[in-house]
């Protein structure tokens, strides 16, 4: 079997504006694009490498360059499972995969998971963490969205939370605090934030360090983020978590996103779909699990200020399915943008 050919390009895509949460801001999202080809079809997918877990553009690029001389034109995305941990580069390898079977195949890649075709769905928008007047301010740009999503840290919380309320006082909130609580703040505030519309809180508590949630009853379903990456993290979560949050740059993918779908289902976890700050063609792939998830928080795209071609389309938070040339569709879909980045040479 022929080796595939392999392109990775780290991309910089400017945000609308700053996006700050508890660890931290950025004003600009950086992604990995990865484009396969075995000489007839090409495949794409996008990949947000995270400080958080040890993952620089660098340290990516090299997993991947590593990983892809041992792929050849009959690879296939579970046989990357023996070859990468679950990462962003694992995810970028999958996703493209994926892509390059559905080119191949001439079959969209729902159809090759055996799924129906993606319908719309509501997803959450992001309010960037800031003063209370600020995300108040934010609140009432996206007040007839269903859902949105609120980045907190561990400072005035009530009070942003009734000032967002009071902005938007029909939508429903999902929290995330990326591992910035205590135990004890969580436990005194539920009360309140039950009584503001908030559907599920994110990561309260450091992962790993979340003990105390065993068999405690909220008022409010508490979700794993950054305490979720595989289906083998769902022992340790059951009891301490109602609900887990599937990213695919945690997951190493699509493939292993749809095992974990299907065990914490099982398992009885409320799902959640997420995303890092990234492009539609990051978003594309998650679209499959968010078909099947109570909330999804894809809102990538409205993050940054531009987005590629052949986009998402949102219009007051519901999300409509991915054109087929963005990402996934058959060999009848061809997107120009994912052309222009791959030599002639590589299309024989």
């Amino acid at each position: 079997m022929k080796p595939l050919t392999c392109m990775v390009k780290n991309q910089q895509w400017p945000l609308a504006r700053e996006f700050r949460i508890s660890r931290g801001a950025k004003t600009q999202a950086d992604v990995l694009v990865v484009v396969l080809s075995d000489g007839h079809h090409v495949g794409w997918a996008e990949a947000v490498p995270y400080a958080h877990y040890g993952e620089t553009i660098e340290s990516v690029t090299k997993q991947i360059r590593d990983c892809v001389k041992q792929l050849t034109t009959a690879s296939t995305p579970s046989d990357l499972a023996n070859l990468l941990p679950a990462s962003a580069a694992r995810n970028a390898l999958d996703c493209a995969l994926w892509d390059l079977m559905a080119k191949r195949d001439n079959t969209p890649v729902h159809k090759l998971i055996n799924h129906s075709a993606p319908q719309t769905k509501i997803t959450a928008q992001t309010l960037s963490l800031g003063s209370i007047e600020d995300m108040r301010q934010q609140a009432a740009e996206i007040c007839h969205s269903p859902l949105i999503k609120i980045k907190l840290d561990a400072h005035q919380v009530i009070e942003r939370m009734q000032a967002i309320h009071a902005a938007a006082p029909t939508s429903q909130f999902i929290i995330d605090a990326n591992e910035a609580w205590s135990f004890k703040q969580l436990t005194q505030w539920l009360p309140q934030l039950k009584a503001l519309n908030v559907a599920l809180i994110e990561q309260p508590l450091a992962a790993g360090h979340d003990e105390a949630l065993i068999n405690l009853t909220p008022d409010i379903p508490l979700c794993a983020d950054e305490s979720c990456h595989t289906s083998a993290d769902l022992r340790y979560l059951k009891g301490r978590y109602q609900a887990i949050n599937i990213k695919l740059d945690k997951t190493g993918g699509l493939s292993e996103a749809l095992n974990l779908l299907e065990q914490a289902k099982a398992a009885g976890f409320i799902i959640m779909t997420g995303c890092m700050v990234g492009t539609s063609l990051a978003m594309a792939p998650a679209f499959l699990i968010a078909q099947h998830a109570q909330f999804v928080d894809l809102d990538g795209p409205l993050l940054i200020a531009n987005d590629r071609l052949f986009p998402f389309s949102f219009d007051n938070g519901v999300m409509q399915p991915m054109p087929m040339q963005l990402w996934g569709g058959n060999s009848n879909y061809l997107n120009r943008e994912l052309m222009n980045l791959l030599p002639k040479k590589y299309l024989m």
